[in-house]
């Protein structure tokens, strides 16, 4: 039976002193918690930790990470061990909650703290978790996954899922935006299981975006695809944990992956486990930074901390028609959307099903992902209207309603062409430097805006249609 590990998200207010001043200042944490192992409260658990650290008019790190120390009965502490980013500097927090049977409550939401720069004390504070907001979406977030394997994040989501069935098709597909120059990078890597029993095959591409000038772009194989135990890996060319290289016609690419948060299942989560939907997606991190080279021509691509993800789709092959987008909208936040019209008879005569994901302060909104493709069903919520240069997903779930539009400038669109495992045809138009606006609106009693983002070339996005 395989294991299963403990994750939960907890926010903590409070104040802060440092030694350069002499005001003190709010703080506000909000961390992603990860174990590798059920939390049991006589066991001491050591867990991972990202989120984000404020300090009112000084710090704003979205991707801090630390860890954790869980042993409330062993050793009577929950110790907090947190790097983050403050004016250049890296500084670390390390506090821990003293558990004492006797003040039970206190004891385990008060957090005293010291911070330290190059292991000297430069500041200190107590945080304390709020009861009265905190507690119930605290106790909702406890999920108990079952862990990726040692390594990198997200490495069991990258070994292969087809198990020789013919009529599937399985992709690795990573997207990037070079932050010095503002081209975009596509890498495609996919496996096709003829629907008639011929033989698997592998095969792919490669396309930069520059920000000036057209894509271009490359094709490998189709060769034998052989069964892989992670990733992909066919004529030279792979994706594995941590690393992407290759080379095909005049490319040749060599990159490091760094995730930078836990997985984003865009599509629900036991679509992935169980192919039961005509597809799935996921991203095996819903964030993740790029070192390295894309070698084409005459020209380099340097490549330093940027920024994109991998993602991974599997299933009977192309929607009819569909819409993508993947957009990194700074600070740790994410948005990831797949609309789609299957081609499954009945589904097929559905308006564009809709699955949106949207990653902001360490919380997935919605909290379900069947809730913006079922809800249109019921309610009507979640609309997309697919077109080009531009569609647009609007949707509602709860107290909160988003639009989104995308832009996909022709120039800045590349048109490939696709074969399904039937051998049928489709075409995906591609823009790995498109624009986006993204507006979300709260419930008050009336809509008002809660957070506005706009790309300019840095959206990665995606129509297809046949």
């Amino acid at each position: 039976m395989t294991s299963r590990g403990t994750q939960f998200q907890e926010t903590m207010l409070g104040r802060a002193r440092l030694d350069d001043e002499e005001r003190e200042r709010a703080v506000r944490l909000d961390l992603v918690v990860r174990a590798d192992a059920v939390l049991l409260p006589h066991r001491t658990t050591r867990a991972r930790v990202t989120g984000r650290v404020r300090i009112a008019g000084r710090a704003e790190d979205a991707e801090a990470m630390g860890e954790m120390e869980i042993s409330p009965l062993a050793n009577r502490r929950i110790r907090y061990r947190i790097a983050f980013a403050l004016e250049g500097r890296t500084l670390v927090l390390d506090g821990w909650k003293s558990v004492s049977p006797a003040r039970p409550l206190a004891s385990l939401t008060v957090l005293p703290y010291t911070v330290y720069e190059d292991g000297e004390p430069v500041g200190e504070g107590t945080l304390r978790f709020p009861l009265t907001t905190g507690l119930l979406p605290f106790l909702a977030s406890f999920r108990f996954p079952r862990p990726a394997g040692a390594g990198a994040v997200g490495d069991g989501h990258l070994a292969p899922r087809w198990d020789g069935k013919p009529g599937r098709t399985e992709v690795w597909y990573t997207t990037l935006t070079d932050p010095a120059t503002g081209s975009g990078v596509w890498l495609h890597h996919e496996v096709v299981a003829p629907t008639d029993g011929s033989d698997a095959y592998a095969h792919g591409w490669v396309a930069v975006f520059p920000k000036d000038g057209p894509a271009e772009h490359t094709r490998f194989g189709p060769v034998p695809w052989t069964e892989q135990s992670q990733g992909f890996a066919a004529d030279g060319i792979e994706a594995r944990p941590g690393r992407l290289a290759g080379s095909a016609g005049p490319f040749t690419w060599s990159l490091t992956e760094k995730p930078r948060g836990g997985p984003l299942h865009t599509f629900p989560r036991w679509s992935w486990r169980r192919p039961w939907l005509p597809a799935s997606q996921m991203l095996p991190a819903a964030r993740c930074h790029y070192d390295g080279t894309v070698r084409y021509g005459d020209n380099e691509l340097r490549l330093d901390d940027a920024v994109g993800a991998s993602a991974r789709i599997y299933g009977h092959g192309n929607a009819r028609r569909w819409a993508w987008l993947h957009a990194d909208l700074g600070g740790g936040d994410v948005l990831e959307i797949v609309a789609a019209v299957s081609m499954r008879r009945g589904l097929d005569r559905l308006p564009p099903l809709v699955f949106l994901r949207l990653l902001r302060e360490g919380r997935t909104w919605p909290r379900r992902a069947e809730r913006t493709a079922v809800g249109w069903a019921g309610l009507g919520r979640f609309r997309a209207d697919i077109g080009l240069p531009e569609w647009r997903v609007t949707g509602r779930a709860g107290r909160h309603r988003i639009r989104v539009t995308v832009t996909q400038p022709p120039e800045r669109t590349l048109a490939l062409d696709y074969t399904d495992p039937d051998g049928s045809p489709a075409v995906c138009r591609n823009s790995e430097s498109a624009d986006a606006v993204v507006s979300l609106e709260r419930w008050w009693g009336t809509w008002r805006q809660e957070a506005t983002w706009r790309l300019s070339g840095t959206a990665h996005a995606e129509v297809g249609d046949r």
